[in-house]
């Protein structure tokens, strides 16, 4: 198992500590750091500071909104940033919700699957410096130019230093999860309980089809909280979980509460979502239940983390990637020391 630092949102805590937890995380042996976008800061800016400021760690986008950019633009983006960074680059992809879609871009939401599978089509295109033509509902190219006259056809102009830079899909549910199987190098997994993966298994299995789970990256971002007081460890992710179960979309569709339902949480998941969508967020994570923490966590010492780390790892997990709970920088470096050294443990 390899292990990555989940960034987040750039300026939440000022420039300086995730600058540092990336470094931390490079001097621990972590393998990828992963930077995030919703609607604050994006990932591209985050990525390009770092690929500058690092020389080893790889540098992944987790995700790059789809709604947010042409396809060709994110292969010109992608190209870039890996150029920056000597091949470091991990291109994650996801159609984020309706809201941000439709609410902050401007783009309907509507048949996500078709538009993800034509959209990665045409970043690999342009990649691999194809002459870029795309016959498709939502990505036609080149679109026909004033008077019916066709645009032009173009290629990249830049060489990328590589042709295949890895795709990941940001995937809930099974129609999304079989497709990130089918079409992507990895799936970035959210909220992933290793008791309850058998159906998220059978469905990458299903889009891999003969080529099977080898070499294929699966990837759990999972809340670190290290303490010897579970039930403490816990209180310190509950805003974050109460955020994604009861925060992340509407009423009608959060695919985090559905999660949190699937996962056995069907009351619990209502009334958290309740709560947070009433403005009461603190009274929503108050109601968070320590046994979906604990499922989608790690929490606790180092020994109770080995042994998390090992159920994860059966689960199919091939990158874990840290999201550290803490109140200063010092605890959030002691949760990336801490799992790292609970893997050595595990020897897995």
């Amino acid at each position: 198992m390899r292990l990555g630092l989940s960034m987040g949102h750039w300026g939440r805590d000022g420039g300086a500590e995730p600058l540092a937890l990336a470094l931390e995380a490079e001097r621990l042996g972590y393998d990828v750091v992963w930077a995030a976008e919703a609607y604050g800061s994006d990932a591209v800016t985050v990525l390009s500071w770092l690929a500058g400021r690092t020389t080893r760690i790889g540098l992944g986008s987790a995700v790059m909104r789809i709604p947010a950019r042409t396809p060709a633009m994110t292969g010109m983006t992608a190209a870039t940033l890996d150029a920056l960074s000597d091949g470091r680059f991990q291109l994650g992809l996801g159609v984020s919700g309706p809201q941000v879609s439709a609410g902050w871009h401007g783009v309907e939401f509507g048949k996500p699957l078709a538009r993800t599978r034509e959209y990665i089509d045409v970043v690999r295109s342009v990649v691999r410096r194809e002459l870029v033509r795309h016959e498709g509902e939502h990505y036609p190219l080149p679109l026909p130019g004033p008077g019916g006259a066709p645009g032009k056809p173009l290629r990249l102009i830049i060489h990328p230093v590589r042709q295949e830079i890895p795709v990941y899909l940001a995937a809930v549910g099974p129609r999304n999860i079989r497709l990130a199987g089918e079409i992507a190098d990895g799936w970035l997994a959210l909220f992933h309980a290793p008791s309850h993966t058998d159906e998220n298994l059978t469905q990458l299995r299903e889009g891999r089809g003969e080529r099977g789970l080898a070499g294929f990256d699966i990837v759990a971002s999972v809340p670190v909280s290290v303490g010897e007081d579970l039930d403490a460890c816990a209180d310190r992710v509950r805003a974050y979980t109460a955020l994604y179960v009861g925060g992340m979309g509407s009423r009608e569709r959060n695919f985090y509460n559905a999660q949190a339902r699937a996962l056995g949480y069907e009351k619990e998941a209502r009334v958290v979502q309740d709560l947070y969508l009433t403005g009461e967020a603190d009274a929503a994570a108050g109601e968070v239940p320590f046994g979906l923490i604990d499922e989608t966590s790690l929490l606790g010492p180092v020994d109770r983390i080995a042994d998390r780390l090992a159920a994860f790892a059966a689960s199919g997990v091939t990158t874990l990637s840290v999201i550290p709970h803490g109140d200063s920088y010092e605890e959030k470096a002691a949760c990336l020391a801490t799992v790292a050294e609970a893997l050595n443990r595990a020897n897995i």
